[in-house]
């Protein structure tokens, strides 16, 4: 009886298949890199960074300086000092550790300048009053009242007078206009030791920007500051001393700022005359807007060099699925591997003796076989063995036949052990037996 094949209908279609494993796998694949990448939903507010449109970011300062043939990096990772030799640009919120920000100054006084752009602005959300159209990603600025603390424990800056009030423009850098809000303008009023050396100041004669005088030497500062030396004083500066600027006036360099082209030609002046005429990347830190985060196996994955090695992972993975895919429904039931019937029997019988080599084993059973079966030809009705191959005997005498005799060729079969021995003698019982039974 043969078995019938269920053949149950695929209630999907092959396209409906791959469309739900790229779907899902893409989703799954997105799911890693967030995580990753640190996608936690929360919508952060700080906007004084590289990658922020608002009034207070630097969007438009990093877009310019590329624009400009600079390369530009906006960094996430926490900068240690001597990581990279680049002009680094800090911007500190007003709740920032004074601490973090003094070391890092401190880290890169022999490595590459600096410029630290002090906070101003701090971003709220938008008042229950704001227009209802308003986009939900705005924000309100508000001036950052906890500045002070930031300035008062930062050493480079403790020593100076810092106010906020009203002012009538700025010059510098060979330039000169306005402020984007002049009713509300950080500046330095007060630098005891001289401490900085003006490089743009407002109406008033505050300093809005300058670098530090820590013995180092900046001749292209100086000269953009109108500051001639002595030439004994130029040989006791230091000058594997590189520059560190502070900006005291966000608006020069912010979006804010960044609307009047003269603001934006001294937005890139100043960042130019801070590498001092070395070719070198601009760096934007992240962290200290907390927007920093830490390297992982699933950021490293999307990164070179280990974004090789995981899109030969996704390559294998789409060839096993297309693979799979090649197959597609319910497998065919297998044939057992055991057939049925007696033929299988005796093979299966015959590949186990062939397997343990017991050759001895068949004589004696394939002897008795040939002899019940010309016994049962002949009406022969012995049944004791021997009695039974006497009488096939006595019925090949009878009949003139030449040759061993029954039993002779029985009792050889009986005691062969070699397989062609066994064969030999079977063969010629095979023979007696066609030629007795006709």
């Amino acid at each position: 009886m043969s078995r019938a094949i269920n053949r149950t209908a695929n209630p999907f279609s092959p396209g409906a298949v791959v469309a739900l494993l790229l779907v899902g796998g893409g989703a799954f694949l997105l799911f890693l890199y967030a995580i990753g990448a640190g996608w936690t939903g929360d919508r952060m507010r700080a906007t004084a960074h590289a990658n922020s449109n608002a009034l207070d970011g630097f969007s438009a300062l990093v877009d310019l300086l590329e624009r400009r043939g600079h390369m530009v990096e906006v960094s996430r990772a926490a900068p240690s000092g001597d990581d990279f030799e680049a002009l680094l640009v800090l911007t500190p919120a007003a709740d920032t550790d004074p601490a973090e920000l003094q070391g890092m100054i401190e880290a890169r006084q022999f490595v590459g300048p600096t410029i630290v752009i002090l906070p101003k602005w701090q971003s709220a959300s938008l008042p229950p009053d704001a227009p209802e159209d308003t986009p939900d990603d705005w924000v309100e600025l508000l001036p950052a009242n906890a500045a002070p603390t930031l300035f008062d424990q930062t050493d480079v800056i403790a020593a100076l007078t810092w106010a906020q009030g009203q002012t009538t423009g700025w010059q510098g850098l060979g330039l000169a206009g306005d402020l984007p809000n002049e009713n509300f303008v950080q500046a330095i009023t007060e630098d005891p030791g001289k401490q900085l050396i003006p490089l743009i100041s407002d109406g008033e004669g505050d300093l809005l920007a300058g670098y530090v005088n820590r013995n180092g030497f900046h001749p292209s500062l100086a000269e953009a500051a109108g500051i001639t030396f002595d030439p004994y004083i130029e040989d006791e500066q230091d000058g594997a001393i590189y520059p560190l600027i502070v900006v005291a006036e966000p608006d020069l360099l912010n979006n804010y700022g960044m609307a009047d082209e003269t603001r934006a030609m001294a937005a890139v002046t100043l960042v130019e005359v801070a590498m001092e005429d070395a070719d070198m990347p601009v760096v934007f830190d992240m962290t200290m807007q907390g927007l920093g985060h830490s390297d992982n196996l699933l950021t490293l994955a999307f990164r070179p060099p280990f974004l090789a090695a995981t899109l030969c992972l996704l390559a294998a993975m789409l060839v096993i699925g297309w693979r799979a895919f090649r197959r597609f429904g319910p497998p065919l039931a297998e044939e057992p591997a055991m057939a049925h019937g007696k033929t299988q029997l005796a093979r299966n019988g015959a590949a186990l003796v062939e397997r343990t080599r017991r050759w001895h084993l068949l004589g004696a059973p394939y002897a008795a076989m040939i002899a019940a079966r010309i016994a049962t030809a002949l009406n022969i009705r012995e049944a004791d063995p021997q009695a039974r191959e006497a009488a096939i005997d006595a019925v090949m005498a009878l009949r003139g036949l030449e040759g061993s005799r029954f039993s002779a060729r029985a009792g050889a079969l009986r005691t062969a052990r070699r397989p062609a021995d066994i064969v030999r003698a079977a063969h010629a019982l095979r023979l007696i037996e066609r030629t007795l039974v006709r």
